[in-house]
């Protein structure tokens, strides 16, 4: 940088100078900078000191400085995702922001050999193209382990040290801890702890304990600090919350005579949609249905720019687990104004859609509105309406009517042919304590799919209306799978002897033809399990690229706001662009580069979320199972790969590992194209969807992992007993360090 007259710089300059420079500074550099001689050194150091207090900038081991929230131009980083087009994500390994760590899209991998892969260290070149998002070009590979870790402490007597073990799947690595710097932490306390080496030896030194290994709710805890999810709102945020106020009525549709429902799960605590429906015809609709979807006015009290609306936009959505949820906005919001409570004025946004009998949309209509739930209804509740169990002359007739317009929107649906597969979810039930009572499927009845029909209708109406009005969208996007996956599905079904094949570029109709063509057949599962793995990820992105999955050529999230970001940033492109009042976009910005940055944060923090609530859900069951080691189960293979066999009990859903060194009799190999390992003298074959019987030989609450081993294994001895010890030991600490995951996808 080009030497400055001598004059002691003030705090805005020495700000603006770590903005502008690269890499981080020294205070001699500053000196050097600014051309400070003399006694204005001790001036300059004190300005220092008070910027490092409070908290606009940090020190490093060697006490050079950099502003904290930013990014230096080259940094070391850890490669923890991949996106749906294939391009790494990571984030930096050192971070002294008060936001999470901001997402690196890594564009170019250089020269290095092999190319980086998820857990990775790597030196980066990276670019900001948000607040929260940089493009990275990688320079080298590292060796270096991470700053901090989850763990849990063990103490090894009085007056020795004490040691962390990490449970952090990626760096399974011990470190020992003085004991001054325990934080007096316990046995078997889960702690978070900064790690270095100290004359070769790993330590670490204890910041936080987050609870005990016994504790009921450990396992949601050790997800969100894992995955370093934001706990808590700032005071500022809460008090602008706090401080909140309706709208009146005026400049807005009155809709509180209207019989608005909501229907959702028994546990939910916020409501950001309710259904009316009533049957309808005009002169160009001759048989049809007038509906109205009313989803909580949340872009009137998140204004843009202001503290909640920076709060929501880091958290990007909310995230749920089985013994809490972390909100994207605070309560008072979440629960209180925003929540569409019976019997409570509530300001919304609505979508008047006008369809016909055949469930296509006629015309559409949004505005601003006020309403009046008339009641608060669980999916079950719904269902006994439906099914004639319950009877009520008020609530009969205005779930027929939301039960006849579903009919047409399930109609259109299935004539567009939208992507018709099976999949699987797991629902924990807790205990009054915390502890789990049990592991069931999750319900899918014909309740459900009314809110699910209605949401899908207001979501498309909202993209085409925002088009139609030339406003910037984020769009919900699902691409086409990729050659390569068809290809590869297309050689699996060979490999079981299944004659279809499907077109390299096919339609959602493509796949449903080969769904019914095993639909109650042994091969049910599988099928359904691979077409499932052939689809690309579903995001966000500002532009449209249509949703393959649903079959639409266009399509938003509108109906969340309370707990989704992009729901809210449809909404406020709509108020703008129908000129519905306050609460919109400012449209003197250029909101290209926004929505684009917007689309990649919140696509990150959505996967961030799936991620954390299957870790979460994995250590709860796993810690179910952990008092029945030696029993025996029914399973059925849910997936294959070269370390052996990940296996899905009947009986409570949780899914384990057998790793390959346990299989019976004999040597196995992999065969890629069926998805199966085959015993390399018998034939015998382990193919995914194959029931088995197991016996559970370890569950482990802290990470997840369950062990199982086919019943009726017997080692066997091969000839290279040094292939032999290393597959089982790889398999044994694959399942401890990987707690049984695999990819899936987020439609």
């Amino acid at each position: 940088m080009k030497k400055r007259c001598s004059h002691l710089p003030s705090m805005e300059e020495i700000v603006t100078y770590l903005e502008n420079s690269s890499g981080r500074q020294g205070k001699r550099e500053i000196a050097r900078a600014f051309n400070i001689k003399g006694e204005d050194r001790i001036s300059l150091k004190n300005m220092l000191k008070e910027l490092t207090t409070s908290g606009v900038i940090t020190k490093d081991s060697r006490k050079r400085l950099q502003l904290k929230g930013f990014l230096p131009e080259t940094c070391p980083i850890e490669v923890t995702g991949e996106d749906s087009e294939g391009k790494l994500i990571s984030r930096p390994l050192n971070w002294h922001g008060e936001e999470d760590k901001p997402q690196i899209i890594i564009i170019d991998q250089g020269n290095i050999i092999p190319k980086a892969k998820i857990g990775d260290f790597l030196l980066a070149r990276v670019k900001q193209i948000s607040k929260q998002v940089y493009e990275g070009s990688v320079l080298r590979r590292l060796s270096n382990a991470p700053d901090r870790l989850i763990g849990i402490f063990t103490s090894k007597g009085k007056g020795l040290p004490g040691m962390v073990s990490s449970i952090d799947r990626r760096f399974k690595h011990n470190y020992f801890v003085d004991r001054e710097d325990t934080l007096n932490a316990e046995d078997s306390s889960i702690v978070i702890a900064e790690i270095f080496n100290k004359n070769t030896v790993r330590q670490a030194k204890i910041i936080k304990v987050i609870g005990k290994e016994k504790d009921s709710n450990i396992s949601s805890l050790i997800s969100i600090y894992l995955h370093n999810l934001p706990l808590y709102f700032s005071s500022d945020v809460i008090k602008e919350a706090k401080q909140a106020i309706s709208p009146t009525i005026n400049n807005r549709e009155d809709l509180r005579e209207y019989s608005f429902v909501t229907i959702d799960g028994e546990d939910a605590r916020d409501f950001d949609d309710a259904v009316w429906a009533e049957p309808y015809s005009d002169k160009d609709i001759k048989s049809g249905w007038h509906l109205i979807i009313a989803i909580s006015d949340v872009s009137w009290f998140v204004r843009v720019g202001s503290g909640l609306d920076i709060s929501a936009r880091e958290r990007g959505n909310s995230v749920y687990f089985p013994d809490r949820a972390i909100h994207m906005l605070p309560e008072e919001l979440s629960s209180g104004l925003s929540s569409l409570i019976p019997d409570e004025d509530r300001a919304c946004l609505v979508a008047h859609i006008w369809i016909d009998d055949k469930g296509k949309q006629r015309k559409k209509k949004f505005n601003r509105a006020m309403i009046r739930s008339s009641a608060r209804l669980n999916y079950h509740e719904v269902q006994d309406i439906i099914d004639g169990k319950i009877r009520s002359d008020f609530l009969d007739n205005l779930i027929n009517n939301l039960y006849g317009a579903y009919k047409a929107l399930d109609y259109d649906k299935q004539e567009r042919e939208a992507l018709n597969i099976i999949s699987f979810e797991r629902e924990i039930e807790l205990t009054s304590n915390g502890t789990v009572k049990g592991v069931k499927p999750r319900e899918r009845l014909e309740s459900h799919k009314i809110i699910e029909e209605f949401m899908i209708a207001a979501n498309v109406a909202a993209a085409e209306v925002l088009e139609e009005t030339g406003m910037p969208v984020i769009y919900r996007i699902h691409e086409p799978p990729s050659n390569e996956k068809v290809s590869a599905l297309n050689d699996y079904l060979t490999s079981i002897g299944i004659p279809t094949r499907l077109p390299l570029d096919p339609s959602s109709k493509d796949f449903n033809k080969l769904l019914k063509e095993v639909k109650g057949t042994s091969l049910e599962s599988n099928i359904n399990e691979m077409v499932l793995r052939t689809q690309s990820q579903a995001r966000y992105s500002s532009e449209n690229y249509g949703h393959f999955g649903l079959a639409l050529n266009r399509y938003a999230h509108f109906t969340s706001p309370i707990r989704r970001y992009a729901d809210l940033m449809v909404h406020r492109s709509l108020v703008s662009g129908l000129k519905l009042g306050e609460g919109g976009l400012d449209l003197s910005q250029d909101y290209d580069k926004e929505f684009k940055a917007i689309s990649e944060q919140i696509s990150y923090t959505e996967r961030r979320a799936d991620i954390a609530e299957r870790d979460a859900e994995e250590r709860y069951i796993a810690s179910f199972l952990s008092s029945r080691v030696g029993e025996v189960f029914s399973g059925v293979i849910s997936g294959v790969n070269s370390s052996g066999l990940f296996i899905r009990l009947k009986e409570s859903y949780a899914e384990g590992f057998s790793p390959i060194s346990t299989l019976p009799d004999e040597y196995y190999v992999y065969d890629n194209n069926s998805h199966s390992l085959i015993g390399q003298n018998s034939g015998r074959r382990f193919s995914l969807g194959q029931e088995v019987e197991v016996i559970l030989r370890e569950a482990v609450p802290i990470t997840g992992g369950i062990l199982l081993e086919i019943v009726g294994a017997k080692r066997f001895k091969r000839r290279n007993n040094f292939q032999h010890n290393h597959r089982f030991k790889k398999g044994k600490q694959h399942i401890r360090n990987q707690g049984n995951r695999r990819a899936r996808h987020n439609h």
